[in-house]
């Protein structure tokens, strides 16, 4: 079970993220306006979702030193990735404030697993439209390659979800991971550009 507690100045917007993160794997411990005071809880926590970047200039002086928090910023661009570096985290990641409810919960499943999460329109303004997979930052894992060879055969996220015994959510990372890694934006240029490079068969 993750431990989510949500930090967002605008009650309306705690009462909002607590509704869309209803669910099984998730239990939301707790919510507040600020980080200020929340020292004393940190421990009983897994996740911090925290509702905008401004929030975060009191996390230096009250998140642990050990690093074993992971925190998600709702946010529409880049610049507080620096600052996000500099926290002593185990896992962050980034989410656009109007992702649809499965990609919010796909990011917070990542970052609870250790994963560092960019949506694609940040990641591509981040490391920039790579025009083949030589110059890629990072090759495709062995999870996006299976993930790409099962989209290559016409498996909807559910039967690709089946056929690797993971969740739907789970999925949706792995395919928005490999979009940007191979500097794409549908299934259909993901499946061209893959084979193109023989990273799968069609």
């Amino acid at each position: 079970m993750i431990r989510l507690f949500i930090i967002a100045a605008m009650p309306a917007m705690r009462v909002g993220l607590r509704a869309l993160l209803n669910l099984p794997e998730v239990q939301v411990v707790g919510e507040a306006p600020s980080l200020v005071g929340l020292r004393s809880d940190l421990a009983a926590i897994d996740v911090l979702l925290v509702a905008d970047a401004e929030l975060l200039m009191d996390a230096t002086r009250i998140l642990p030193r050990e690093g074993n928090l992971a925190l998600l910023l709702l946010t529409d661009n880049s610049q507080p990735v620096a600052a996000l570096r500099a926290l002593p985290l185990r896992s962050w990641g980034l989410a656009l404030p109007d992702s649809a409810e499965a990609e919010l919960h796909a990011a917070v499943l990542a970052v609870a697993q250790g994963l560092i999460v960019f949506p694609m329109p940040l990641s591509e303004s981040l490391l920039g439209q790579p025009s083949s997979i030589e110059e890629l930052v990072e090759p495709l894992t062995s999870r996006e390659r299976e993930v790409l060879d099962l989209l290559g055969q016409g498996l909807s996220n559910k039967l690709i979800a089946r056929e690797l015994q993971i969740s739907e959510h789970t999925v949706k990372f792995h395919l928005s991971s490999l979009f940007t890694k191979l500097g794409v934006a549908s299934r259909t240029e993901a499946i061209t550009r893959g084979a193109r490079h023989g990273l799968i068969s069609l």
